[in-house]
């Protein structure tokens, strides 16, 4: 069995052709899943980047595994303990150790363990290429070294092979000689002139004013001329949009090339290929311009894209899956026993018949910019929020998202029976899921150790930005109810 995972950092599915986008930043990806199985409701359970991809690798939750931050005692996974064995649970347990079981030698194209001092990565993992530089690499130095093993080891039988692109990734980076191919094409009509003026008026890191952190960097406009300091006017929501889109476009067509050298290798026909990613990207959605800051629907929501020899049709999915629920079900198709203490569970009996089948409800985490989790159930997501990012969220938010995708409207007030169903979703999920990490809830100790890594300490020289751009009111409402706890 060979299996390749292609792993496109901070890719949103709804900028994708195959999920309706209407852009074209994905015409190979969109031929994968025109013969492939497209999931439209998979979501990782933790995010942003380290929380994300130590869930998968774990097939845990955060507030199992320990991390939930970017920084802090939550940013490193709990380990074993008294009880560890002479090899750890990472070592016999993670998804790559499993499936070095089935019999697959398996290799990870990736600067995440370099960029977020994450090297539990590694864990299971045969052959690890580090590109070098730290996230900020383009997809042609991550083909140079995936193209250079498949065409050394392609033809082998029993791999699995990780390539990971970040080139959606903020800040937007692809070359200025790559062109602008969407120069004439429309932008999305939901962020028009209204949405924009009403959060140059708002605050928040990464907001219209300040959407490169808290507050715009000149020194970047000449390494990162497509990624906007700010959103003065819709001619920025279009380089944010251009910017963004391109870099789609860009890994897209590496995929392409990876497609093109199996082919080359006679062996696309007996090889799965899996294309998701580790979290999306808020692109003026709840005033975060290009970043990854909440547990919203965007941020959380990430594309699963599966072909499998032999199994796969054409087909679409709508269920309800953590991205972990993905590893459970690969190991299953592979004969493989899904570990004690995964939080992972298989849909691999639906996946094969076609039946449409996953979970009930989703609880979502995010703890490196906001504290938040969030609830995914029927056509509503939930927010409740214990840090804000300096956003000025309110504490409970609620999305129908059929109806409003992009998360304009709080309807927690306006709709009680919904409220209050996220609300006991939240409950049922935390009882369920004690003892917590260490023996307490991560999200509490993330509090207690001054915040989200991204916004600890930042709070008196924000304050002072706000003012100075004649944002007092701002100002005083967040020094009156972040001060306190900053302090602490």
């Amino acid at each position: 069995m060979r299996i390749l995972y292609i792993d496109i950092d901070t890719l949103r599915p709804d900028h994708l052709g195959c999920y309706g986008y209407h852009r074209n930043t994905s015409p190979n990806i969109d031929t994968l899943a025109a013969s492939a199985a497209r999931f439209n409701n998979v979501h990782a359970s933790d995010v942003p980047c380290l929380p994300s991809r130590t869930a998968l690798l774990t097939g845990r939750f955060g507030i199992h595994n320990g991390v939930v931050n970017h920084g802090g005692t939550d940013a490193d996974p709990v380990i074993d303990g008294a009880d560890r064995a002479f090899w750890s649970r990472l070592h016999t347990s993670s998804f790559p150790s499993r499936l070095k079981r089935a019999g697959l030698t398996t290799i990870s194209v990736s600067s995440f363990a370099q960029r977020h001092s994450a090297f539990h990565w590694y864990a299971g993992f045969d052959q690890a290429y580090n590109v070098g530089k730290f996230g900020l690499e383009t997809a042609d130095e991550v083909w140079h070294i995936a193209s250079d093993w498949l065409r050394r080891c392609g033809r082998q039988d029993d791999w699995f092979l990780h390539v990971h692109m970040w080139d959606p990734h903020t800040p937007y980076r692809a070359p200025l000689n790559y062109g602008e191919p969407f120069a004439d094409e429309p932008l999305p009509d939901w962020l028009n002139e209204e949405v924009r003026a009403q959060d140059w008026r708002g605050c928040g890191p990464h907001s219209a004013q300040e959407c490169n952190g808290f507050a715009p960097k000149p020194e970047m406009r000449s390494m990162y001329p497509r990624q906007p300091q700010q959103i003065p006017d819709m001619q920025a929501v279009r380089a944010m949009f251009d910017g963004y889109d391109t870099g789609v476009r860009m890994a897209d067509d590496y995929v392409g090339r990876l497609f093109n050298l199996l082919a080359d290798l006679d062996i696309d026909d007996e090889t799965v290929i899996m294309l998701s990613s580790d979290h999306g990207e808020t692109l003026g959605e709840l005033n975060v311009y290009g970043d990854h800051q909440t547990a919203d629907q965007i941020t959380t929501r990430i594309p699963l894209v599966l072909h499998w020899p032999d199994i796969t049709r054409a087909s679409t999915f709508d269920a309800l899956h953590y991205q972990f629920d993905v590893s459970a079900t690969i190991l299953e198709l592979l004969e493989q026993q899904i570990p004690s203490g995964w939080d992972g569970q298989s849909f691999a009996n639906s996946f094969k018949s076609g039946a449409d089948a996953g979970r009930d409800w989703l609880v979502l985490s995010q703890a490196a910019w906001a504290c938040q989790r969030a609830v995914r159930f029927g056509d509503w997501i939930y927010i409740h929020t214990r840090h804000d990012a300096y956003h000025l969220y309110e504490p409970e938010m609620l999305f129908q998202l059929k109806d409003d995708p992009h998360q304009t409207q709080n309807l927690a007030a306006s709709a009680p029976e919904a409220l209050q169903q996220g609300q006991a979703y939240l409950a049922q999920w935390l009882e369920e899921n004690r003892p917590y990490a260490r023996g307490r809830d991560p999200h509490e100790n993330v509090m207690l150790e001054g915040g989200p890594f991204h916004i600890r300490n930042q709070l008196p020289e924000y304050l002072i930005r706000l003012r100075s751009t004649g944002r007092q009111s701002l100002a005083a409402a967040l020094e009156e109810k972040w001060a306190p706890v900053d302090a602490f």
